[in-house]
């Protein structure tokens, strides 16, 4: 199975197109997923302080080293796990809407640090602009602080709007690498991609499957079996080949693998448009305006 490439962002950081995300994984689970994952093969991992599995997540990434892919349920070859190194991982993580603010924003970057046991974040964004609130431009100078002192190797954003972009760049010394978005067939982001396109940002979709919803659809499905694929992979594979990162959520390891193995097949021309046409403008998630 091909290994995840990687893309670069804006500043030269790169970042595995496809991660595992982390949304909803109880604490007490974390740890085991996020080594289950190494094994699978995942380098890149999205967490959030609102997901309060931060300290599991930097647990199992603290187990580098010692295990080995077994013969189990997990479906593991019985070669010896590689050493990683933390220059090997991406972690990303997010400063939820109650710590907005810039002195808010620093104190809460501290205890997520601590939090996940790590020196640095790859990747630290705005969870949602809470716009009715007035505080993401000065959370956005928070993390301009932290990645001027090295504490992060990029910052960026999620659920921004292109209002909310705009408005952010009017201040903004640095232009945010990533801008986080729930994105799928239903929900293609069209003129969100386009300027992220414009301005050097790179677009990652959570509920890259919308939530499961698309995994239904019956153009999915008919090329799913047109390429002897599941419908999951299907997806995924638009997404990579939309220049998307991506980040799917799965709880075993057959699915982690599973969700992995999409970079030795291509979709064609005609199955691009046939996906294109599936947009529907249906949101699986809240709009980022209804949020604060």
């Amino acid at each position: 199975m091909k290994p995840s490439p990687r893309l670069g962002l804006n500043n030269g950081v790169l970042i595995d197109q496809l991660g595992i995300g982390l949304y909803k994984v109880p604490p007490a689970e974390a740890a085991g997923i996020v080594t289950m994952a190494l094994e699978a093969g995942y380098r890149h991992f999205d967490t959030a302080a609102m997901y309060g599995n931060e300290t599991g997540v930097g647990r199992g990434i603290g187990a580098l080293s010692g295990f080995s892919a077994s013969d189990d349920a997990r479906g593991g070859s019985g070669e010896a796990f590689p050493a990683l190194s933390r220059e090997d991982l991406f972690v990303t993580t997010k400063v939820w809407n109650d710590d907005q603010g810039y002195d808010a924003t620093l104190r809460a970057f501290d205890t997520t640090i601590s939090n996940l046991g790590l020196e640095y974040v790859d990747l630290y964004l705005i969870h949602w602009p809470c716009a009715a609130r007035g505080l993401y431009t000065e959370s956005y100078r928070a993390l301009e602080t932290l990645y001027r002192e090295g504490k992060v190797r990029a910052i960026g954003v999620s659920n921004f709007q292109p209002a909310h972009l705009d408005h952010l760049l009017e201040s903004a010394e640095v232009v945010p690498a990533v801008n986080q978005v729930e994105l799928h067939p239903w929900l293609q982001q069209e003129e969100l991609r386009s300027l992220h396109r414009k301005l050097g940002i790179t677009t990652e979709a959570w509920s890259p499957l919308g939530r499961g919803r698309v995994l239904q659809d019956p153009v999915v499905l008919e090329l799913a079996a047109a390429h002897g694929r599941t419908a999951a992979q299907i997806i995924l594979r638009w997404h990579v080949q939309l220049g998307n990162a991506v980040i799917p959520k799965a709880s075993s390891y057959a699915r982690l693998r599973e969700n992995l193995d999409v970079f030795g097949f291509a979709l064609d021309a005609a199955d691009m448009e046939a996906l294109a046409a599936l947009e529907r403008g249906v949101r699986t998630g809240s709009h980022p305006d209804t949020v604060n």
